[in-house]
């Protein structure tokens, strides 16, 4: 079942205070803000935590982590969600390979966010997508999460092999006319993809509760985490991928999220609404900068 929809834990009053506490703390220390996450989905991930970490009380994971900074990554790992796969959603990745390439390809350079990148494999498959289509060349990836931790997993670009089939079908689901194989070598159990495929990667933390736009985009692929946002934070992070859209400029969205309650949804028209992909409309706001269209 995922995170996000098991049931939510029954606290005291007093727990629930302890976890308002600890996360203003792990804000006043770190700054790392997870007030505005879904607070389901916190209170299950710091249940987890405490269980795993040892500790009674949450305010005793408080005591830890404001006096001992590797108790943060530690915490990090629960209150992050690293779960994906590649080519998740095939349809989705069916859906930018034919309908929203043939646009991308009248820029003469191309930038691509993928906002919460996790582990990496949403990165990975849209590198292998953009090979496919002939327009790696001309595209650079920004890879930004979080977790300092997920981006170290995220360059080394390594899965266990059990999960390569899933993989495999996927890919092969999405319209794919080469074989996933092609891009990874197998050996001691787990499968590690050419680092030909990072060449245009930048790899860097991002914080979507606190950090301002990364960087000027044509497509935003961020799948999956909005889910784990309450209301405020969501409008604050489709503002941001408003923001750093070029106009008519791509934004795809998880499976079980999308724009219709938000503030932000002016600034976006629906293009495949069944795959929740969406397009920056033209007469939004203006974004950060605006690239030269080659046509």
């Amino acid at each position: 079942m995922d995170a996000a929809m098991t049931p939510d834990p029954q606290l005291s009053p007093v727990e629930k205070i302890e976890i308002d506490l600890l996360l203003e703390a792990i804000w006043r220390r770190y700054h790392y803000d997870f007030r505005g996450y879904a607070r389901g989905s916190v209170e299950r991930r710091l249940c987890r935590a405490r269980q795993s970490l040892g500790c009674q009380t949450f305010s005793q994971i408080q005591d830890r982590v404001l006096h001992d900074p590797a108790m943060l990554s530690q915490l990090m790992g629960f209150l992050t969600i690293q779960v994906s796969e590649m080519f998740r959603d095939p349809d989705y990745f069916r859906a930018l390979r034919e309908e929203v390439i043939p646009h991308l390809r009248t820029y003469p350079s191309l930038k691509v966010w993928i906002a919460g990148c996790a582990n990496g494999e949403e990165f990975y498959s849209l590198a292998i997508l953009f090979r496919e289509e002939g327009l790696e060349d001309r595209t650079i990836f920004y890879c930004t999460d979080i977790s300092p931790a997920a981006l170290d997993r995220a360059r080394a670009g390594i899965y266990d092999l059990d999960r390569i089939p899933l993989f495999t079908e996927n890919h092969r689901r999405s319209g794919a006319a080469t074989q996933l194989s092609d891009y990874y070598t197998a050996a001691y159990g787990a499968a590690v993809f050419d680092k030909s495929l990072r060449a245009r990667a930048v790899f860097a933390e991002h914080n979507l509760a606190t950090d301002q736009v990364f960087a000027e985009a044509h497509l935003v692929s961020s799948r999956n985490v909005l889910i784990y946002f309450d209301r405020e934070l969501q409008d604050r992070a489709l503002g941001l991928f408003g923001d750093s859209l070029v106009r008519g400029g791509f934004l795809g969205l998880g499976s079980k999220e999308n724009l219709r309650f938000s503030t932000q949804a002016n600034c976006f028209a629906d293009f495949n609404e069944r795959e929740k992909i969406y397009r920056r409309n033209t007469d939004a706001r203006t974004p950060v900068r605006e690239l030269q269209h080659a046509g």
